[in-house]
């Protein structure tokens, strides 16, 4: 299963591990549904950083900042780096609280699925109808279709966080949705696993 080359998702594997030897991060967007999920890797890394970590991040690469969308940027080997800081970035839930709700995993420390689904979705929400937007819909599914999903958690933050929408933008995703090869669901398959989700949201 792939969605972007493998020369570029390596690459961009290798400098993500590389990062991670260098700096305390907490790991969102693609990669962190990939390490849950084992399906689609991504292209482009996204952490969430401290501003300790942001200034060792500056005096090692060319950071430049983004005022229009709140972030620090970097470019490694052409791999896109965004990173995201508390009580500046806005990235729908406050950054400073996405690093209250993560847990390590194989050796990444990242949010909780529940908490790195409702980013997803407000990410597809802004991009659906993009290239991007498709992704961030089957990295949905993904996380869905592992299974071990807290649904009441999922909405006492979305409830927390006056972010209620997303559960009906959720089912909205669903109902669109007839398959995802993809993540080889096939319609049945895929309809089996939306009738299931939409009895645990109700």
């Amino acid at each position: 299963m792939q969605y972007y080359q493998d020369i570029i998702t390596s690459k961009s594997f290798k400098i993500l591990q590389g990062l991670k030897h260098q700096f305390e991060f907490v790991l969102i967007d693609g990669w962190a549904v990939f390490l849950y999920t084992q399906s689609l890797k991504s292209k482009d890394i996204d952490i969430i950083i401290d501003y300790q970590s942001l200034d060792k991040l500056r005096s090692a690469h060319d950071l430049s900042k983004n005022d229009r969308l709140k972030k620090y940027e970097i470019v490694i080997e052409e791999i896109d780096i965004d990173i995201y800081v508390p009580f500046y970035s806005e990235l729908g839930i406050p950054t400073e609280d996405i690093q209250e709700y993560t847990h390590n995993l194989e050796g990444f420390t990242v949010p909780k699925k529940e908490i790195l689904l409702i980013l997803k979705q407000i990410a597809h929400y802004e991009r659906q109808g993009s290239a991007k937007g498709e992704k961030d819909k089957i990295d949905i599914i993904s996380l869905l279709a592992r299974g071990n999903f807290d649904f009441e958690f999922y909405k006492n933050i979305l409830h927390k966080y006056d972010l209620e929408k997303h559960k009906e933008e959720l089912v909205k995703l669903l109902n669109i949705t007839t398959q995802v090869i993809e993540l080889d669901l096939n319609q049945y398959q895929y309809s089996k696993l939306k009738k299931k989700i939409q009895t645990q949201l109700k």
